[in-house]
């Protein structure tokens, strides 16, 4: 399924030839691909400067079906895991310090790679995950993206005893299992008058589910922001108590209104997560299969790659879409 311009729909494309795997890299049969929300940033435009013509899709889980020559870890056959960072050059100061996340010269799956949004995807072996055999295909894909992008706001949170999770997506049904597997308390925001959603957060773990107009019944000691509602950013400090962190786990969000400086007093802090990096990939790829994480998800045939991303859009999907080739 492939991306002409921006606002433009996907249009099926027969017969495109990946071609034979490059020096260091994998060629993969797609057995399932997540829909993630930055894909609809890309093909709306709100990220610029893309492969254009491009295949989206970032969450690729399938089997090894070619090797480019160098490759020794992985093998025809193995099962992989194809997350949005797809290369870093390891040379930059980012890299040499284990900050790859924020290397100068990355490249993204989905965005300047052709992604899983195919039968067929070619990927730096590099920046393939081994998948535990506890996850079946498609219960695998959200891992990649919204699994790995929740976990590490969790990690630049701290020990939140008390967590906000605001926008209950992909991101925030996997965050909130891994929480209450830490220990922490957790509460939900949804979109107001969302009662699915927040039947959903309780159903999941969080001890308390609200629209994000409401303050919770606590102070927060930190909170995660997957919603792209720049306006959440001073909801959030309004809820969060002194020392505490509020994190913007999204990689696109609307502008963030002006607020008094008192929401921001008492040390609080506001931080972006950027990316992953391939640490993030293996800590959390175990800790899922030992908590062990449940993913919700709906599938769809790849040729409704259109339709799943408007069901996102729109917030209709529980839990995560899933395109299946």
């Amino acid at each position: 399924m492939i991306l002409s311009r921006a606002g433009a729909a996907l249009q099926l494309g027969e017969g495109v030839d990946q071609g034979d795997p490059q020096p260091g890299e994998v060629v993969i049969k797609v057995h399932a691909c997540g829909v993630c929300r930055t894909d609809l940033h890309i093909a709306d435009g709100e990220l610029d400067r893309p492969k254009l013509p491009l295949i989206l899709g970032h969450e690729i889980v399938g089997t090894v079906c070619g090797v480019g020559s160098g490759v020794t870890a992985l093998k025809p056959g193995d099962r992989v895991g194809t997350p949005w960072l797809g290369w870093t050059c390891g040379a930059c100061g980012y890299c040499r310090t284990g900050r790859e996340n924020l290397c100068e010269s990355a490249r993204f799956t989905g965005y300047q790679i052709d992604g899983g949004y195919a039968e067929m995807a070619r990927a730096d072996a590099r920046f393939c995950f081994r998948l535990p055999a506890a996850f079946g295909d498609i219960d695998a894909a959200p891992l990649l993206c919204a699994g790995l992008i929740g976990y590490r706001a969790l990690k630049l949170a701290g020990n939140a005893e008390r967590l906000g999770l605001y926008g209950f997506g992909a991101a925030a049904h996997i965050a909130v299992q891994v929480a209450r597997h830490r220990g922490q308390r957790v509460y939900a925001f949804t979109r107001p008058g969302d009662r699915r959603g927040q039947d959903f957060a309780r159903a999941l773990g969080a001890e308390w589910a609200g629209g994000s107009d409401e303050l919770p019944p606590v102070p927060l000691d930190g909170a995660l922001i997957f919603a792209p509602v720049g306006a959440l950013v001073p909801a959030a400090l309004a809820a969060t108590a002194k020392g505490g962190t509020v994190v913007c786990a999204g990689i696109h969000m609307s502008d963030i209104p002006s607020f008094p400086y008192r929401l921001l007093w008492h040390e609080r802090v506001v931080r972006s997560v950027a990316n992953l990096t391939r640490q993030d990939g293996e800590e959390f790829l175990a800790l899922a299969a030992a908590v062990p994480v449940r993913t919700t998800t709906e599938a769809f045939p790849l040729a409704d790659a259109n339709e799943a991303l408007r069901r996102l859009r729109t917030g209709a999907i529980e839990g995560a879409a899933v395109l299946v080739p």
